[in-house]
């Protein structure tokens, strides 16, 4: 079964969510410490990290950071914050998803069993060495590259989902429903404004100029679509 690092100071929700998610299975792991919970993701490399945002030592966002120096692990946080700017400030620094406080273990459970699909779909479709080659663009799915013009690009976690598929319908409109069972899963319950927040990133860094975006076109009321070859 997946391994999960818990990440969470407060008692009353740690010791309750270790003791339900090893009943369904999994080997979960629990720090109530910023500094020890990254460093027993980085020791242990589980396929899954749930991450508290308050704290003690250093706060979730600094251990989400540290994460992603190293680690494409799926990240979910768990915010007692319910302001728009501190989700996308969790998304920017690199998390998958995110759950707002106080929340049902079942809802939790579908969150995990969502990322965790995510991740095994990567490895169903990983073609050892298979690279797609769009104009300035190489994507390298095995290793999870992506380069412009030779030059590698920081692509988070589910910007590179959304890229792929994106890639895999080229010059097919997907719509935003097929984008969020693809690249979120069925089971998302956040802000589908999560999609448009992802789409402006990754025209940040593949499009020259992202007002006028060659590679990622909006379909307007339904989706996105791809568009190699010279524009």
């Amino acid at each position: 079964m997946p391994s999960i690092v818990l990440i969470e100071d407060d008692r009353l929700i740690s010791e309750p969510l270790v003791r339900a998610l090893r009943n369904l299975g999994y080997t979960v792991e629990a720090e109530s410490g910023g500094e020890r919970g990254l460093e027993r993701v980085l020791q242990t490399n589980p396929d899954l990290v749930i991450l508290d945002i308050m704290l003690p030592e250093m706060d979730g966002w600094e251990v989400c950071k540290a994460i992603r120096q190293t680690s494409i692990v799926p990240i979910l946080m768990l915010t007692a914050l319910n302001e728009e700017i501190d989700r996308i400030l969790g998304l920017e620094l690199g998390a998958d998803d995110y759950l707002t406080k106080p929340f049902s273990t079942r809802e939790l459970v579908a969150r995990i069993k969502a990322l965790l699909r995510r991740v095994e779909f990567d490895a169903q479709r990983a073609d050892a060495g298979h690279e797609i080659v769009i104009e300035k663009l190489r994507i390298n799915l095995e290793r999870r590259q992506v380069f412009k013009s030779d030059h590698e690009l920081a692509l988070r976690y589910k910007e590179f989902e959304l890229l792929s598929l994106l890639v895999a319908n080229a010059g097919d409109v997907v719509t935003r429903a097929v984008i969020f069972d693809k690249v979120w899963g069925t089971d998302w319950l956040g802000d589908m404004r999560t999609l448009d927040v992802h789409i402006r990133w990754l025209r940040e860094k593949l499009e020259d100029d992202p007002s006028q975006p060659r590679y990622i076109q909006t379909v307007r009321g339904v989706g996105y679509r791809f568009v190699g070859g010279e524009g």
